[in-house]
């Protein structure tokens, strides 16, 4: 088949898939399937730069995706007076402290020769500069957290419109991706994988703990958004007139009118994504990303810098997959940091990737859309399915009884067994690397 009838071919069942959705179950989760499904094909996109590129095995995605959503709070919330009076100037001199010493001591390690000079000096250098980070911090951050802690208890953000986030989102997680492929990306692509999924645990960490930054656990609901909530739109007269000539009660109109709406911002930013992906990828640059991919040996002897190269293209889908979690922060219009475990945020838009296509852009966009539909409709499927089984046993059955509880699970079988599929009869994907 032709590659582009095929392509055209796909994303038609997906759009009838969607549109299915709508007219069988209801518009308001065909939309939530859309709007999900263009932040997933954004993560996979930066996940496919990565990997299809240049063969980097990122399994930290949680992380970056996890740094998008705490810039949302760090640029859209207003900031907290009281918290900044308590505590703010000394919890960030503190944090510069921290930096400061780091730096003396790479210095310091690069200007004198190895030895026991440098070793005691490093030593030194590193646990002063510790006592004195504490001793600035610690109290700092208890006074902070000590205001209003039921509803604050944190900084707050800069009061900025919340777009400014989603690029903000990509350059905080590209600067992470800069920390972390410096001294990662030298390690073989076994021990990068567990670098970052470690350095992704300990961003989690970080964000579940540290109170004065985004409320630890505590969560942060009501960001601001780029729409009004459907609440103030039932209360739009105006809106609600507009509603009723169509035929719609306020509810079902104002929840549909945002999600629509962030349907086309989504759609706008996947669309300069790929735009500008489709680009690098037929470019000189591009080739040569594949050609380091393909024979990295062959690359440095042609004079190419590969750990520079490998550090840019991390970088680049770091900052992707940044965009995507402000994104998503942003449509759920709260910063859960307990929410974001490996399997949604990294396992889920690896699945996304193989099954789309790695090395493929609008492979990987497939994926996203695919993958995610069945995530969502392999659940209610399952507990249909179960209840059609065990439709003729008894009731409080043991069998009966596991066979329904085990419906929570077919999400996790349907992945596994989506995965040994793909893997055995299409291992390049829907829409193969051309």
């Amino acid at each position: 088949m032709n590659e582009s009838i095929k392509t055209t071919a796909l994303f038609a069942l997906v759009a009838l898939l969607i549109i299915g959705t709508g007219l069988f179950q209801s518009w308001n989760a065909a939309l939530g399937i859309l709007n999900m499904g263009l932040i997933s094909a954004v993560m996979a996109l930066g996940v496919n730069l990565q990997w299809g590129f240049a063969g980097l095995f990122n399994v930290g995605v949680m992380g970056f995706v996890a740094l998008g959503g705490l810039a949302t709070v760090l640029i859209s919330m207003p900031p907290v007076p009281e918290a900044w009076a308590a505590g703010g100037l000394r919890i960030w001199a503190a944090l510069g402290l921290g930096a400061a010493t780091l730096a003396i001591v790479i210095m310091v390690r690069k200007k004198m020769a190895e030895g026991l000079p440098r070793a005691a000096l490093t030593a030194v250098l590193l646990i002063g500069g510790f006592v004195l980070y504490r001793s600035m911090f610690d109290p700092a951050r208890d006074a902070i957290e000590a205001v209003n802690p039921a509803l604050q208890g944190y900084l707050g953000g800069m009061n900025l419109p919340v777009l400014l986030a989603w690029p903000a989102g990509g350059l905080l997680a590209a600067g992470a991706a800069w920390v972390i492929g410096k001294t990662a990306l030298g390690l073989r692509s076994d021990y990068l994988a567990i670098a970052t999924l470690g350095i992704a645990e300990i961003i989690i960490a970080i964000m579940k703990n540290e109170d004065w930054l985004a409320r630890g656990v505590k969560n942060i609901n009501g960001l601001p958004r780029p729409l009004p909530y459907e609440i103030d739109l039932q209360a739009d007269p105006a809106f609600v007139e507009r509603a009723a000539s169509f035929g719609l009660d306020p509810v079902t109109a104002s929840t549909l009118y945002v999600k629509a709406g962030y349907g086309l911002l989504f759609a706008a930013v996947l669309l300069v994504i790929l735009f500008l992906m489709q680009r690098s990828l037929h470019s000189p640059w591009g080739r040569m990303m594949r050609a380091i991919r393909d024979n990295e040996v062959a690359a440095r002897a042609m004079g190419k810098d590969v750990t520079k190269r490998h550090l840019q293209i991390f970088i680049l889908g770091s900052a992707i997959c940044g965009i995507a979690g402000a994104m998503m922060t942003t449509l759920d219009g709260q910063l859960t940091p307990s929410s974001y475990q490996p399997l949604r945020f990294t396992f889920l838009i690896w699945v996304m990737v193989i099954v789309g296509g790695s090395g493929n852009n609008f492979g990987a966009i497939l994926g996203g859309f695919i993958i995610w539909f069945l995530w969502v409709q392999v659940e209610p499927f399952g507990r249909w399915l179960m209840e059609l089984i065990t439709s003729g046993m008894e009731p409080g059955s043991t069998l009966r009884d596991h066979l329904l509880a085990s419906a929570a699970h077919m999400r996790l079988l349907s992945m596994g067994l989506i995965m040994l599929l793909m893997l055995r009869f299409s291992p390049r994907g829907l829409l193969p690397e051309k």
